[in-house]
């Protein structure tokens, strides 16, 4: 069910407010839960989460009358939260009563990546005042880059002087993505990318294949993210009627929304109504912003998984929802587990991580790129069940999972955990060498894009279904080898590379 954007007035007064509708959520029938005492979680839960506290009931809790009109009803009602924080309730008692038995739990620095709908099968076109880099390259102020993206997951480039000016270089390139200046989330506007046309965004753009038509991808810091979308979903006008703690609850909502999405293999969300709406910077405020800040990282939990928190514009105070009826994303724990945003100031084989990765780490123990693995064919992706995270070399495959480190296996061994995986022609097993078989999808994308159970592991980014026959961003193309021509792995020597490798009990033991 599509949901459509529409505005209405509070049942009382004239005080308008932008409403939505949410994605439809699956029909389950289950008890109201009850709310529990308030707790608090410590120790190896509270480090990889982040402080977690039960919101229990409150005794003051007015009952809610039923809805009427616009707006689904599920989970926070817009009205009902703006009325609320006009009486005095903190965002958190908010919540609490539109989540009950929910949780708040905190995240770490974390990227998004959105599709921009309105850029379906068109070439992105984008630019800063500051200059960007793109390909590997720094390219001036005034200047600006033309992406196509290819079948293999890389784009050709071309840059031109001005929108529509001469041609000034191009190129084709594994790595499509526009990056600005300095990668880092909160940049001055000087350094947002542009498309032709007005459209400002933070964070990075990119291009994708989905069926073999175009798609445009925003990869953003959940936080830049949040300050385009919460003025675009309620008014920041609100801190000026009283009302500042709704902006609170609205941003630990839409943060938590955004995370537990997974709607593309190259984007977890999208731009519109469907999702949540998303204009780039278009109205940013400097009131929703503060609301933005005060609440950095905060998001509901259900049983200890990021909450997919609808909310709607339901009239009349809505009511408080069923949060088993919603879906739930990764723990904030799974979040952790890819990296923070790094500078893309070359290409991706050399691009240096200002904090190396398990993976990484490992690697250079065993000699980089001129030691016996060789060098490295694609990003880091997930495991199954997000048990990890796994990346391809010419002579191997290094995993790593939180409770057993990074390891050396081989690609027969690989095959046995991750069955679809796309396997290099002619790589090198326990056995011999995979022989070549025809051409599969190209390898998921680089940094920024969701992963599916086996998909490419983002930069920080949550991992998301891939539905069949779509094309992630960067990565190369690469042959699929069924699982039953490999046999059963052993543990031993890679051939031809001196390194020892562990038996899947070894890496994986009683998981």
């Amino acid at each position: 069910m599509r949901r459509t954007q529409h505005h209405s007035r509070r049942a009382r007064g004239a005080e308008k407010v932008q409403t939505r509708r949410h994605f439809k959520v699956r029909n389950r029938i289950r008890p109201a839960p009850i709310s529990p005492r308030p707790v608090l979680v410590t120790g190896c839960a509270a480090v990889l989460a982040g402080t977690a506290v039960v919101l229990g009931g409150w005794p003051g809790d007015t009952p809610i009358r039923p809805l009427v009109g616009p707006g689904h009803g599920r989970g926070m009602s817009q009205h009902g939260a703006f009325d609320s924080a006009q009486q005095g309730w903190l965002a958190e008692r908010i919540l609490e009563h539109y989540y009950p038995g929910a949780t708040l739990g905190t995240i770490p620095p974390t990227n998004l990546a959105v599709r921009l709908m309105e850029q379906d099968d068109s070439t992105l076109d984008a630019y800063a005042e500051a200059g960007f880099r793109v390909a590997g390259r720094a390219v001036a102020p005034g200047h600006v880059a033309h992406l196509t993206p290819l079948p293999d997951g890389g784009a050709n480039v071309v840059i031109t002087a001005g929108c529509d000016g001469e041609v000034l270089w191009q190129t084709a390139t594994s790595d499509p993505w526009v990056y600005p200046l300095d990668p880092r989330p909160n940049r001055p506007a000087a350094e947002h990318l542009t498309l032709c046309g007005g459209t400002a965004y933070r964070g990075s753009l990119g291009v994708a294949t989905e069926n073999g038509q175009a798609r445009t991808v925003n990869r953003v810091d959940v936080e830049d993210y949040l300050l385009g979308v919460v003025p675009a979903e309620v008014q920041a006008n609100w801190v000026d009627k009283g009302a500042g703690e709704a902006l609170r609850a609205q941003a630990i909502a839409a943060r938590s929304y955004a995370l537990a999405e997974r709607r593309y293999p190259y984007a977890q969300t999208c731009d519109t109504t469907d999702c949540q709406v998303y204009p780039g910077t278009a109205k940013e405020d400097p009131r929703t912003a503060a609301a933005i800040a005060s609440t950095a990282g905060t998001v509901l939990l259900r049983d200890g998984h990021i909450l997919r928190s609808e909310y709607s514009a339901a009239p009349d105070g809505g009511e408080p929802a069923d949060i088993y009826a919603f879906e739930v994303g990764p723990t904030p724990a799974e979040l952790a587990i890819g990296r923070p945003p790094t500078d893309p100031r070359t290409e991706p084989r050399t691009r240096a991580a200002s904090t190396p990765s398990a993976i990484e780490l490992e690697y250079q123990r065993v000699g980089g790129e001129s030691g016996s693995l060789g060098a490295p064919l694609g990003p880091e992706m997930l495991l199954p069940q997000r048990a990890g995270t796994y990346r391809l070399f010419t002579n191997g495959v290094i995993v790593a999972t939180p409770t057993l480190g990074a390891q050396v296996v081989d690609f027969t061994t690989l095959m046995q955990l991750v069955p679809d995986t796309a396997i290099p022609e002619g790589a090198p097993t326990d056995s011999g060498t995979l022989a070549p078989t025809t051409a599969s999808t190209p390898t998921p994308p680089e940094p920024g894009v969701v992963p599916s159970d086996g998909g490419a592991l983002p930069e920080s980014a949550l991992p998301g279904a891939t539905p069949a026959g779509a094309a992630g961003l960067p990565g190369a193309a690469a042959q699929q080898v069924p699982s039953a021509q490999l046999g059963t792995p052993e543990s031993g020597q890679i051939p031809n590379s001196g390194v020892t490798v562990p038996s899947l009990e070894e890496v994986f033991g009683d998981r």
